[in-house]
């Protein structure tokens, strides 16, 4: 009988650990390995790993190409969101820092497969983040970070967005048709923070600034209470210029 200062053993589960050995040596050899080959390297008995083998392949976790095993697209899957994980984690990480250094609630989106996205925002209950009280993909055409995404794409892919989702009033502030909402797009100067007052959220003003990495469009943006409004350029230009460090650094990626 285990006593309290025991600690108990894991229950192990010897097939899961026979197969992962076979996921790390299939890994360890980028142009395939035979079986005979992955057993020799693994100590397992060769029934054993061709039955372990059937199994990976069926379950899409290895493909077998030319008598050889290679990952498959599900063992690909895992990594691939391992490391998506890790670089959301961290802009989590930054965009708190910020948001800490500077005082305002700090918000970061992608424009992705034809949708404004809102990756992350860092907020504290003494300067909360703005309710999303309409849809933020529906209505980018009212906020800053929505506008300044739509500044950085093409012609094409602008009117596209703009026709599924139509330009409305949101609050009475808010631009009133696409012309006009174009107007403004078209005279926005490069890396020029965008200001938005109260068309998204009444008692709210906004600035945005884009942020550019090969092809993709993104932006983060700050918001404060109107009657702080005096704020909002200064904390902009400083979350530009911490930007701007961490880029210079090689910390930060949008690929997400």
């Amino acid at each position: 009988m285990a006593t309290a200062t025991q600690t108990t053993a894991p229950t192990l589960i010897g097939s899961v650990q026979r197969a992962l050995r076979l996921l790390e040596a299939v890994a360890s050899h980028p142009d395939g390995a035979p079986a005979k080959q992955l057993a020799r390297e693994t100590g397992l008995p060769l029934p054993t790993t061709y039955h372990l083998l059937r199994t990976l392949t069926h379950e899409g976790y290895l493909l077998r190409e030319k008598g050889v095993f290679v990952l498959g697209d599900a063992a690909i899957g895992l990594a691939v969101g391992g490391a998506v994980q890790n670089r959301r984690i961290k802009i989590e990480n930054s965009l708190a820092r910020w948001r800490d250094e500077i005082g305002v609630p700090i918000y970061f989106a992608v424009y992705r497969e034809g949708e404004v996205e809102l990756v992350a925002v860092a907020d504290t209950p003494s300067a909360p983040a703005v309710e999303e009280w309409a849809d933020f993909r529906d209505t980018a055409h009212a906020h800053a970070i929505g506008q300044c995404i739509l500044s950085q794409l093409d012609p094409k892919a602008r009117q596209d967005h703009l026709d599924r989702h139509p330009v409305e009033s949101i609050t009475p502030y808010t631009v009133r048709n696409r012309s006009a909402l174009l107007e403004r797009l078209g005279g926005l100067g490069r890396m020029e923070p965008l200001v938005e007052r109260q068309e998204y959220a009444l008692g709210t003003v906004c600035a945005a600034i884009p942020i550019t990495a090969g092809s993709a469009a993104a932006a983060m943006a700050i918001s404060l209470p109107l009657h702080q409004q005096e704020r909002l350029l200064p904390a902009i230009e400083k979350l530009r210029t911490e930007i701007g460090r961490l880029f210079g650094s090689l910390a930060f990626s949008i690929s997400i």
